[in-house]
C-alpha cells in the first residue's frame, strides 16, 4: 500500500506540472493525430496492392499497429519518462544529482521507474485501443476466450519485457556516461510496428533474441489471431520475466559503480 500510495502522489505531481503547460497538449495531440493518420494510411495503401505479407493480411497487421502504439504509449507514460530523467544527456548520472535518489528511504529502482508521468499519453492509449477494436472486428479474426487471455500475458510479458531493455540500458550508462543507449533503443523499437517475420534472418534473429522488440508486439498480437502455440506464448512470458531479473542485477551493479558528486 506504501508503494501504491506513492504512485499516486507521482502521478498527482506530474499531473500538476503537465498543467502549468496547456499548449503543450494542442502541439502534442496534432502529433499523435498525425502519426496515427500516416500509420493507418500507410497500411491501407499497401494492402490495396497486395492481400497478404508473408502471412499477415491486413486485420492482422492493423492489429500489430494497435499493439504497438497501446505498447508505445504505456512506454512513454510511466516507464521512459523516469529512466530518461536517469540516464538522458545531462542528467541524473551526469550532474550527480542521482545523490539524491540514492538518500530516498524507498527502493531506488522504484523510484527512478515510476517518480514522473506524461499523462498525455493516456491520449495515445486511447488511440491504440481503438485502432486494436477496429482490427479485431475486421473479417477473419475472432477472439475467443482463450486466446484473450494468451493476448493478455503475452502482452503483459512484453512490457515487462520493454521495462527490462530501458533498465538495462539507463544501467548501462553507470559505466558508460556518454553513451545514450536509451536512445539507441529507441530507434530500434521503432521496428517493432512491422512484424518480426518481415525481416531479414539476420535482423529477425536479433529482434527476437538479443533485442526483444518482437516480444513487445508481434507475440501478443499472434496471440490475439491465434496465431501462435501455447508453449511459445509460455516462453515468451517466462523469458520476459528472466530478462527482469537480468536487468535488475545488472541496475543494482550499475549503482555500486555510480561516482557520488561528492565523492
Amino acid at each position: 500500500m506504501r508503494y501504491l500510495r506513492l504512485i499516486l502522489q507521482f502521478i498527482r505531481a506530474s499531473a500538476l506540472q503537465e498543467m502549468a503547460y496547456r499548449q503543450n497538449f494542442l502541439i502534442s495531440l496534432m502529433n499523435s493525430l498525425l502519426s496515427l493518420g500516416a500509420g493507418v494510411l500507410a497500411l491501407r495503401i499497401l494492402f490495396h496492392q497486395v492481400e497478404s505479407l508473408r502471412g499477415w493480411d491486413f486485420a492482422g497487421t492493423l492489429a500489430l499497429l494497435g499493439v504497438y502504439l497501446t505498447v508505445a504509449s504505456l512506454r512513454n507514460l510511466f516507464i521512459a519518462p523516469g529512466l530518461e530523467a536517469l540516464a538522458g544527456m545531462g542528467r541524473e548520472i551526469w550532474n550527480g544529482e542521482f545523490d539524491f535518489s540514492l538518500l530516498r528511504p524507498i527502493n531506488t529502482q522504484f523510484l527512478v521507474s515510476f517518480r514522473t508521468w506524461r499523462l498525455f499519453s493516456l491520449v495515445d492509449l486511447a488511440f491504440g485501443v481503438t485502432v486494436l477494436a477496429v482490427a479485431v472486428s475486421q473479417p477473419g479474426i475472432t477472439i475467443t476466450f482463450g486466446a484473450a487471455l494468451v493476448f493478455s500475458a503475452t502482452f503483459f510479458a512484453g512490457l515487462v519485457a520493454l521495462y527490462a531493455v530501458l533498465l538495462a540500458c539507463s544501467a548501462l550508462v553507470f559505466w558508460s556516461p556518454d553513451l545514450l543507449f536509451t536512445w539507441v533503443f529507441d530507434g530500434i523499437f521503432q521496428l517493432a510496428r512491422f512484424p518480426v517475420g518481415l525481416y531479414p534472418g539476420w535482423l529477425r534473429f536479433l529482434l527476437t533474441w538479443i533485442i526483444p522488440v518482437g516480444l513487445m508486439t508481434t507475440l501478443p498480437t499472434q496471440a490475439l489471431t491465434g496465431d501462435i502455440k501455447l508453449p511459445v506464448a509460455l516462453t515468451g512470458v517466462i523469458g520476459s520475466l528472466a530478462l527482469l531479473a537480468v536487468a535488475s542485477r545488472l541496475f543494482r551493479q550499475g549503482m555500486r559503480h555510480y561516482a557520488s558528486a561528492s565523492s
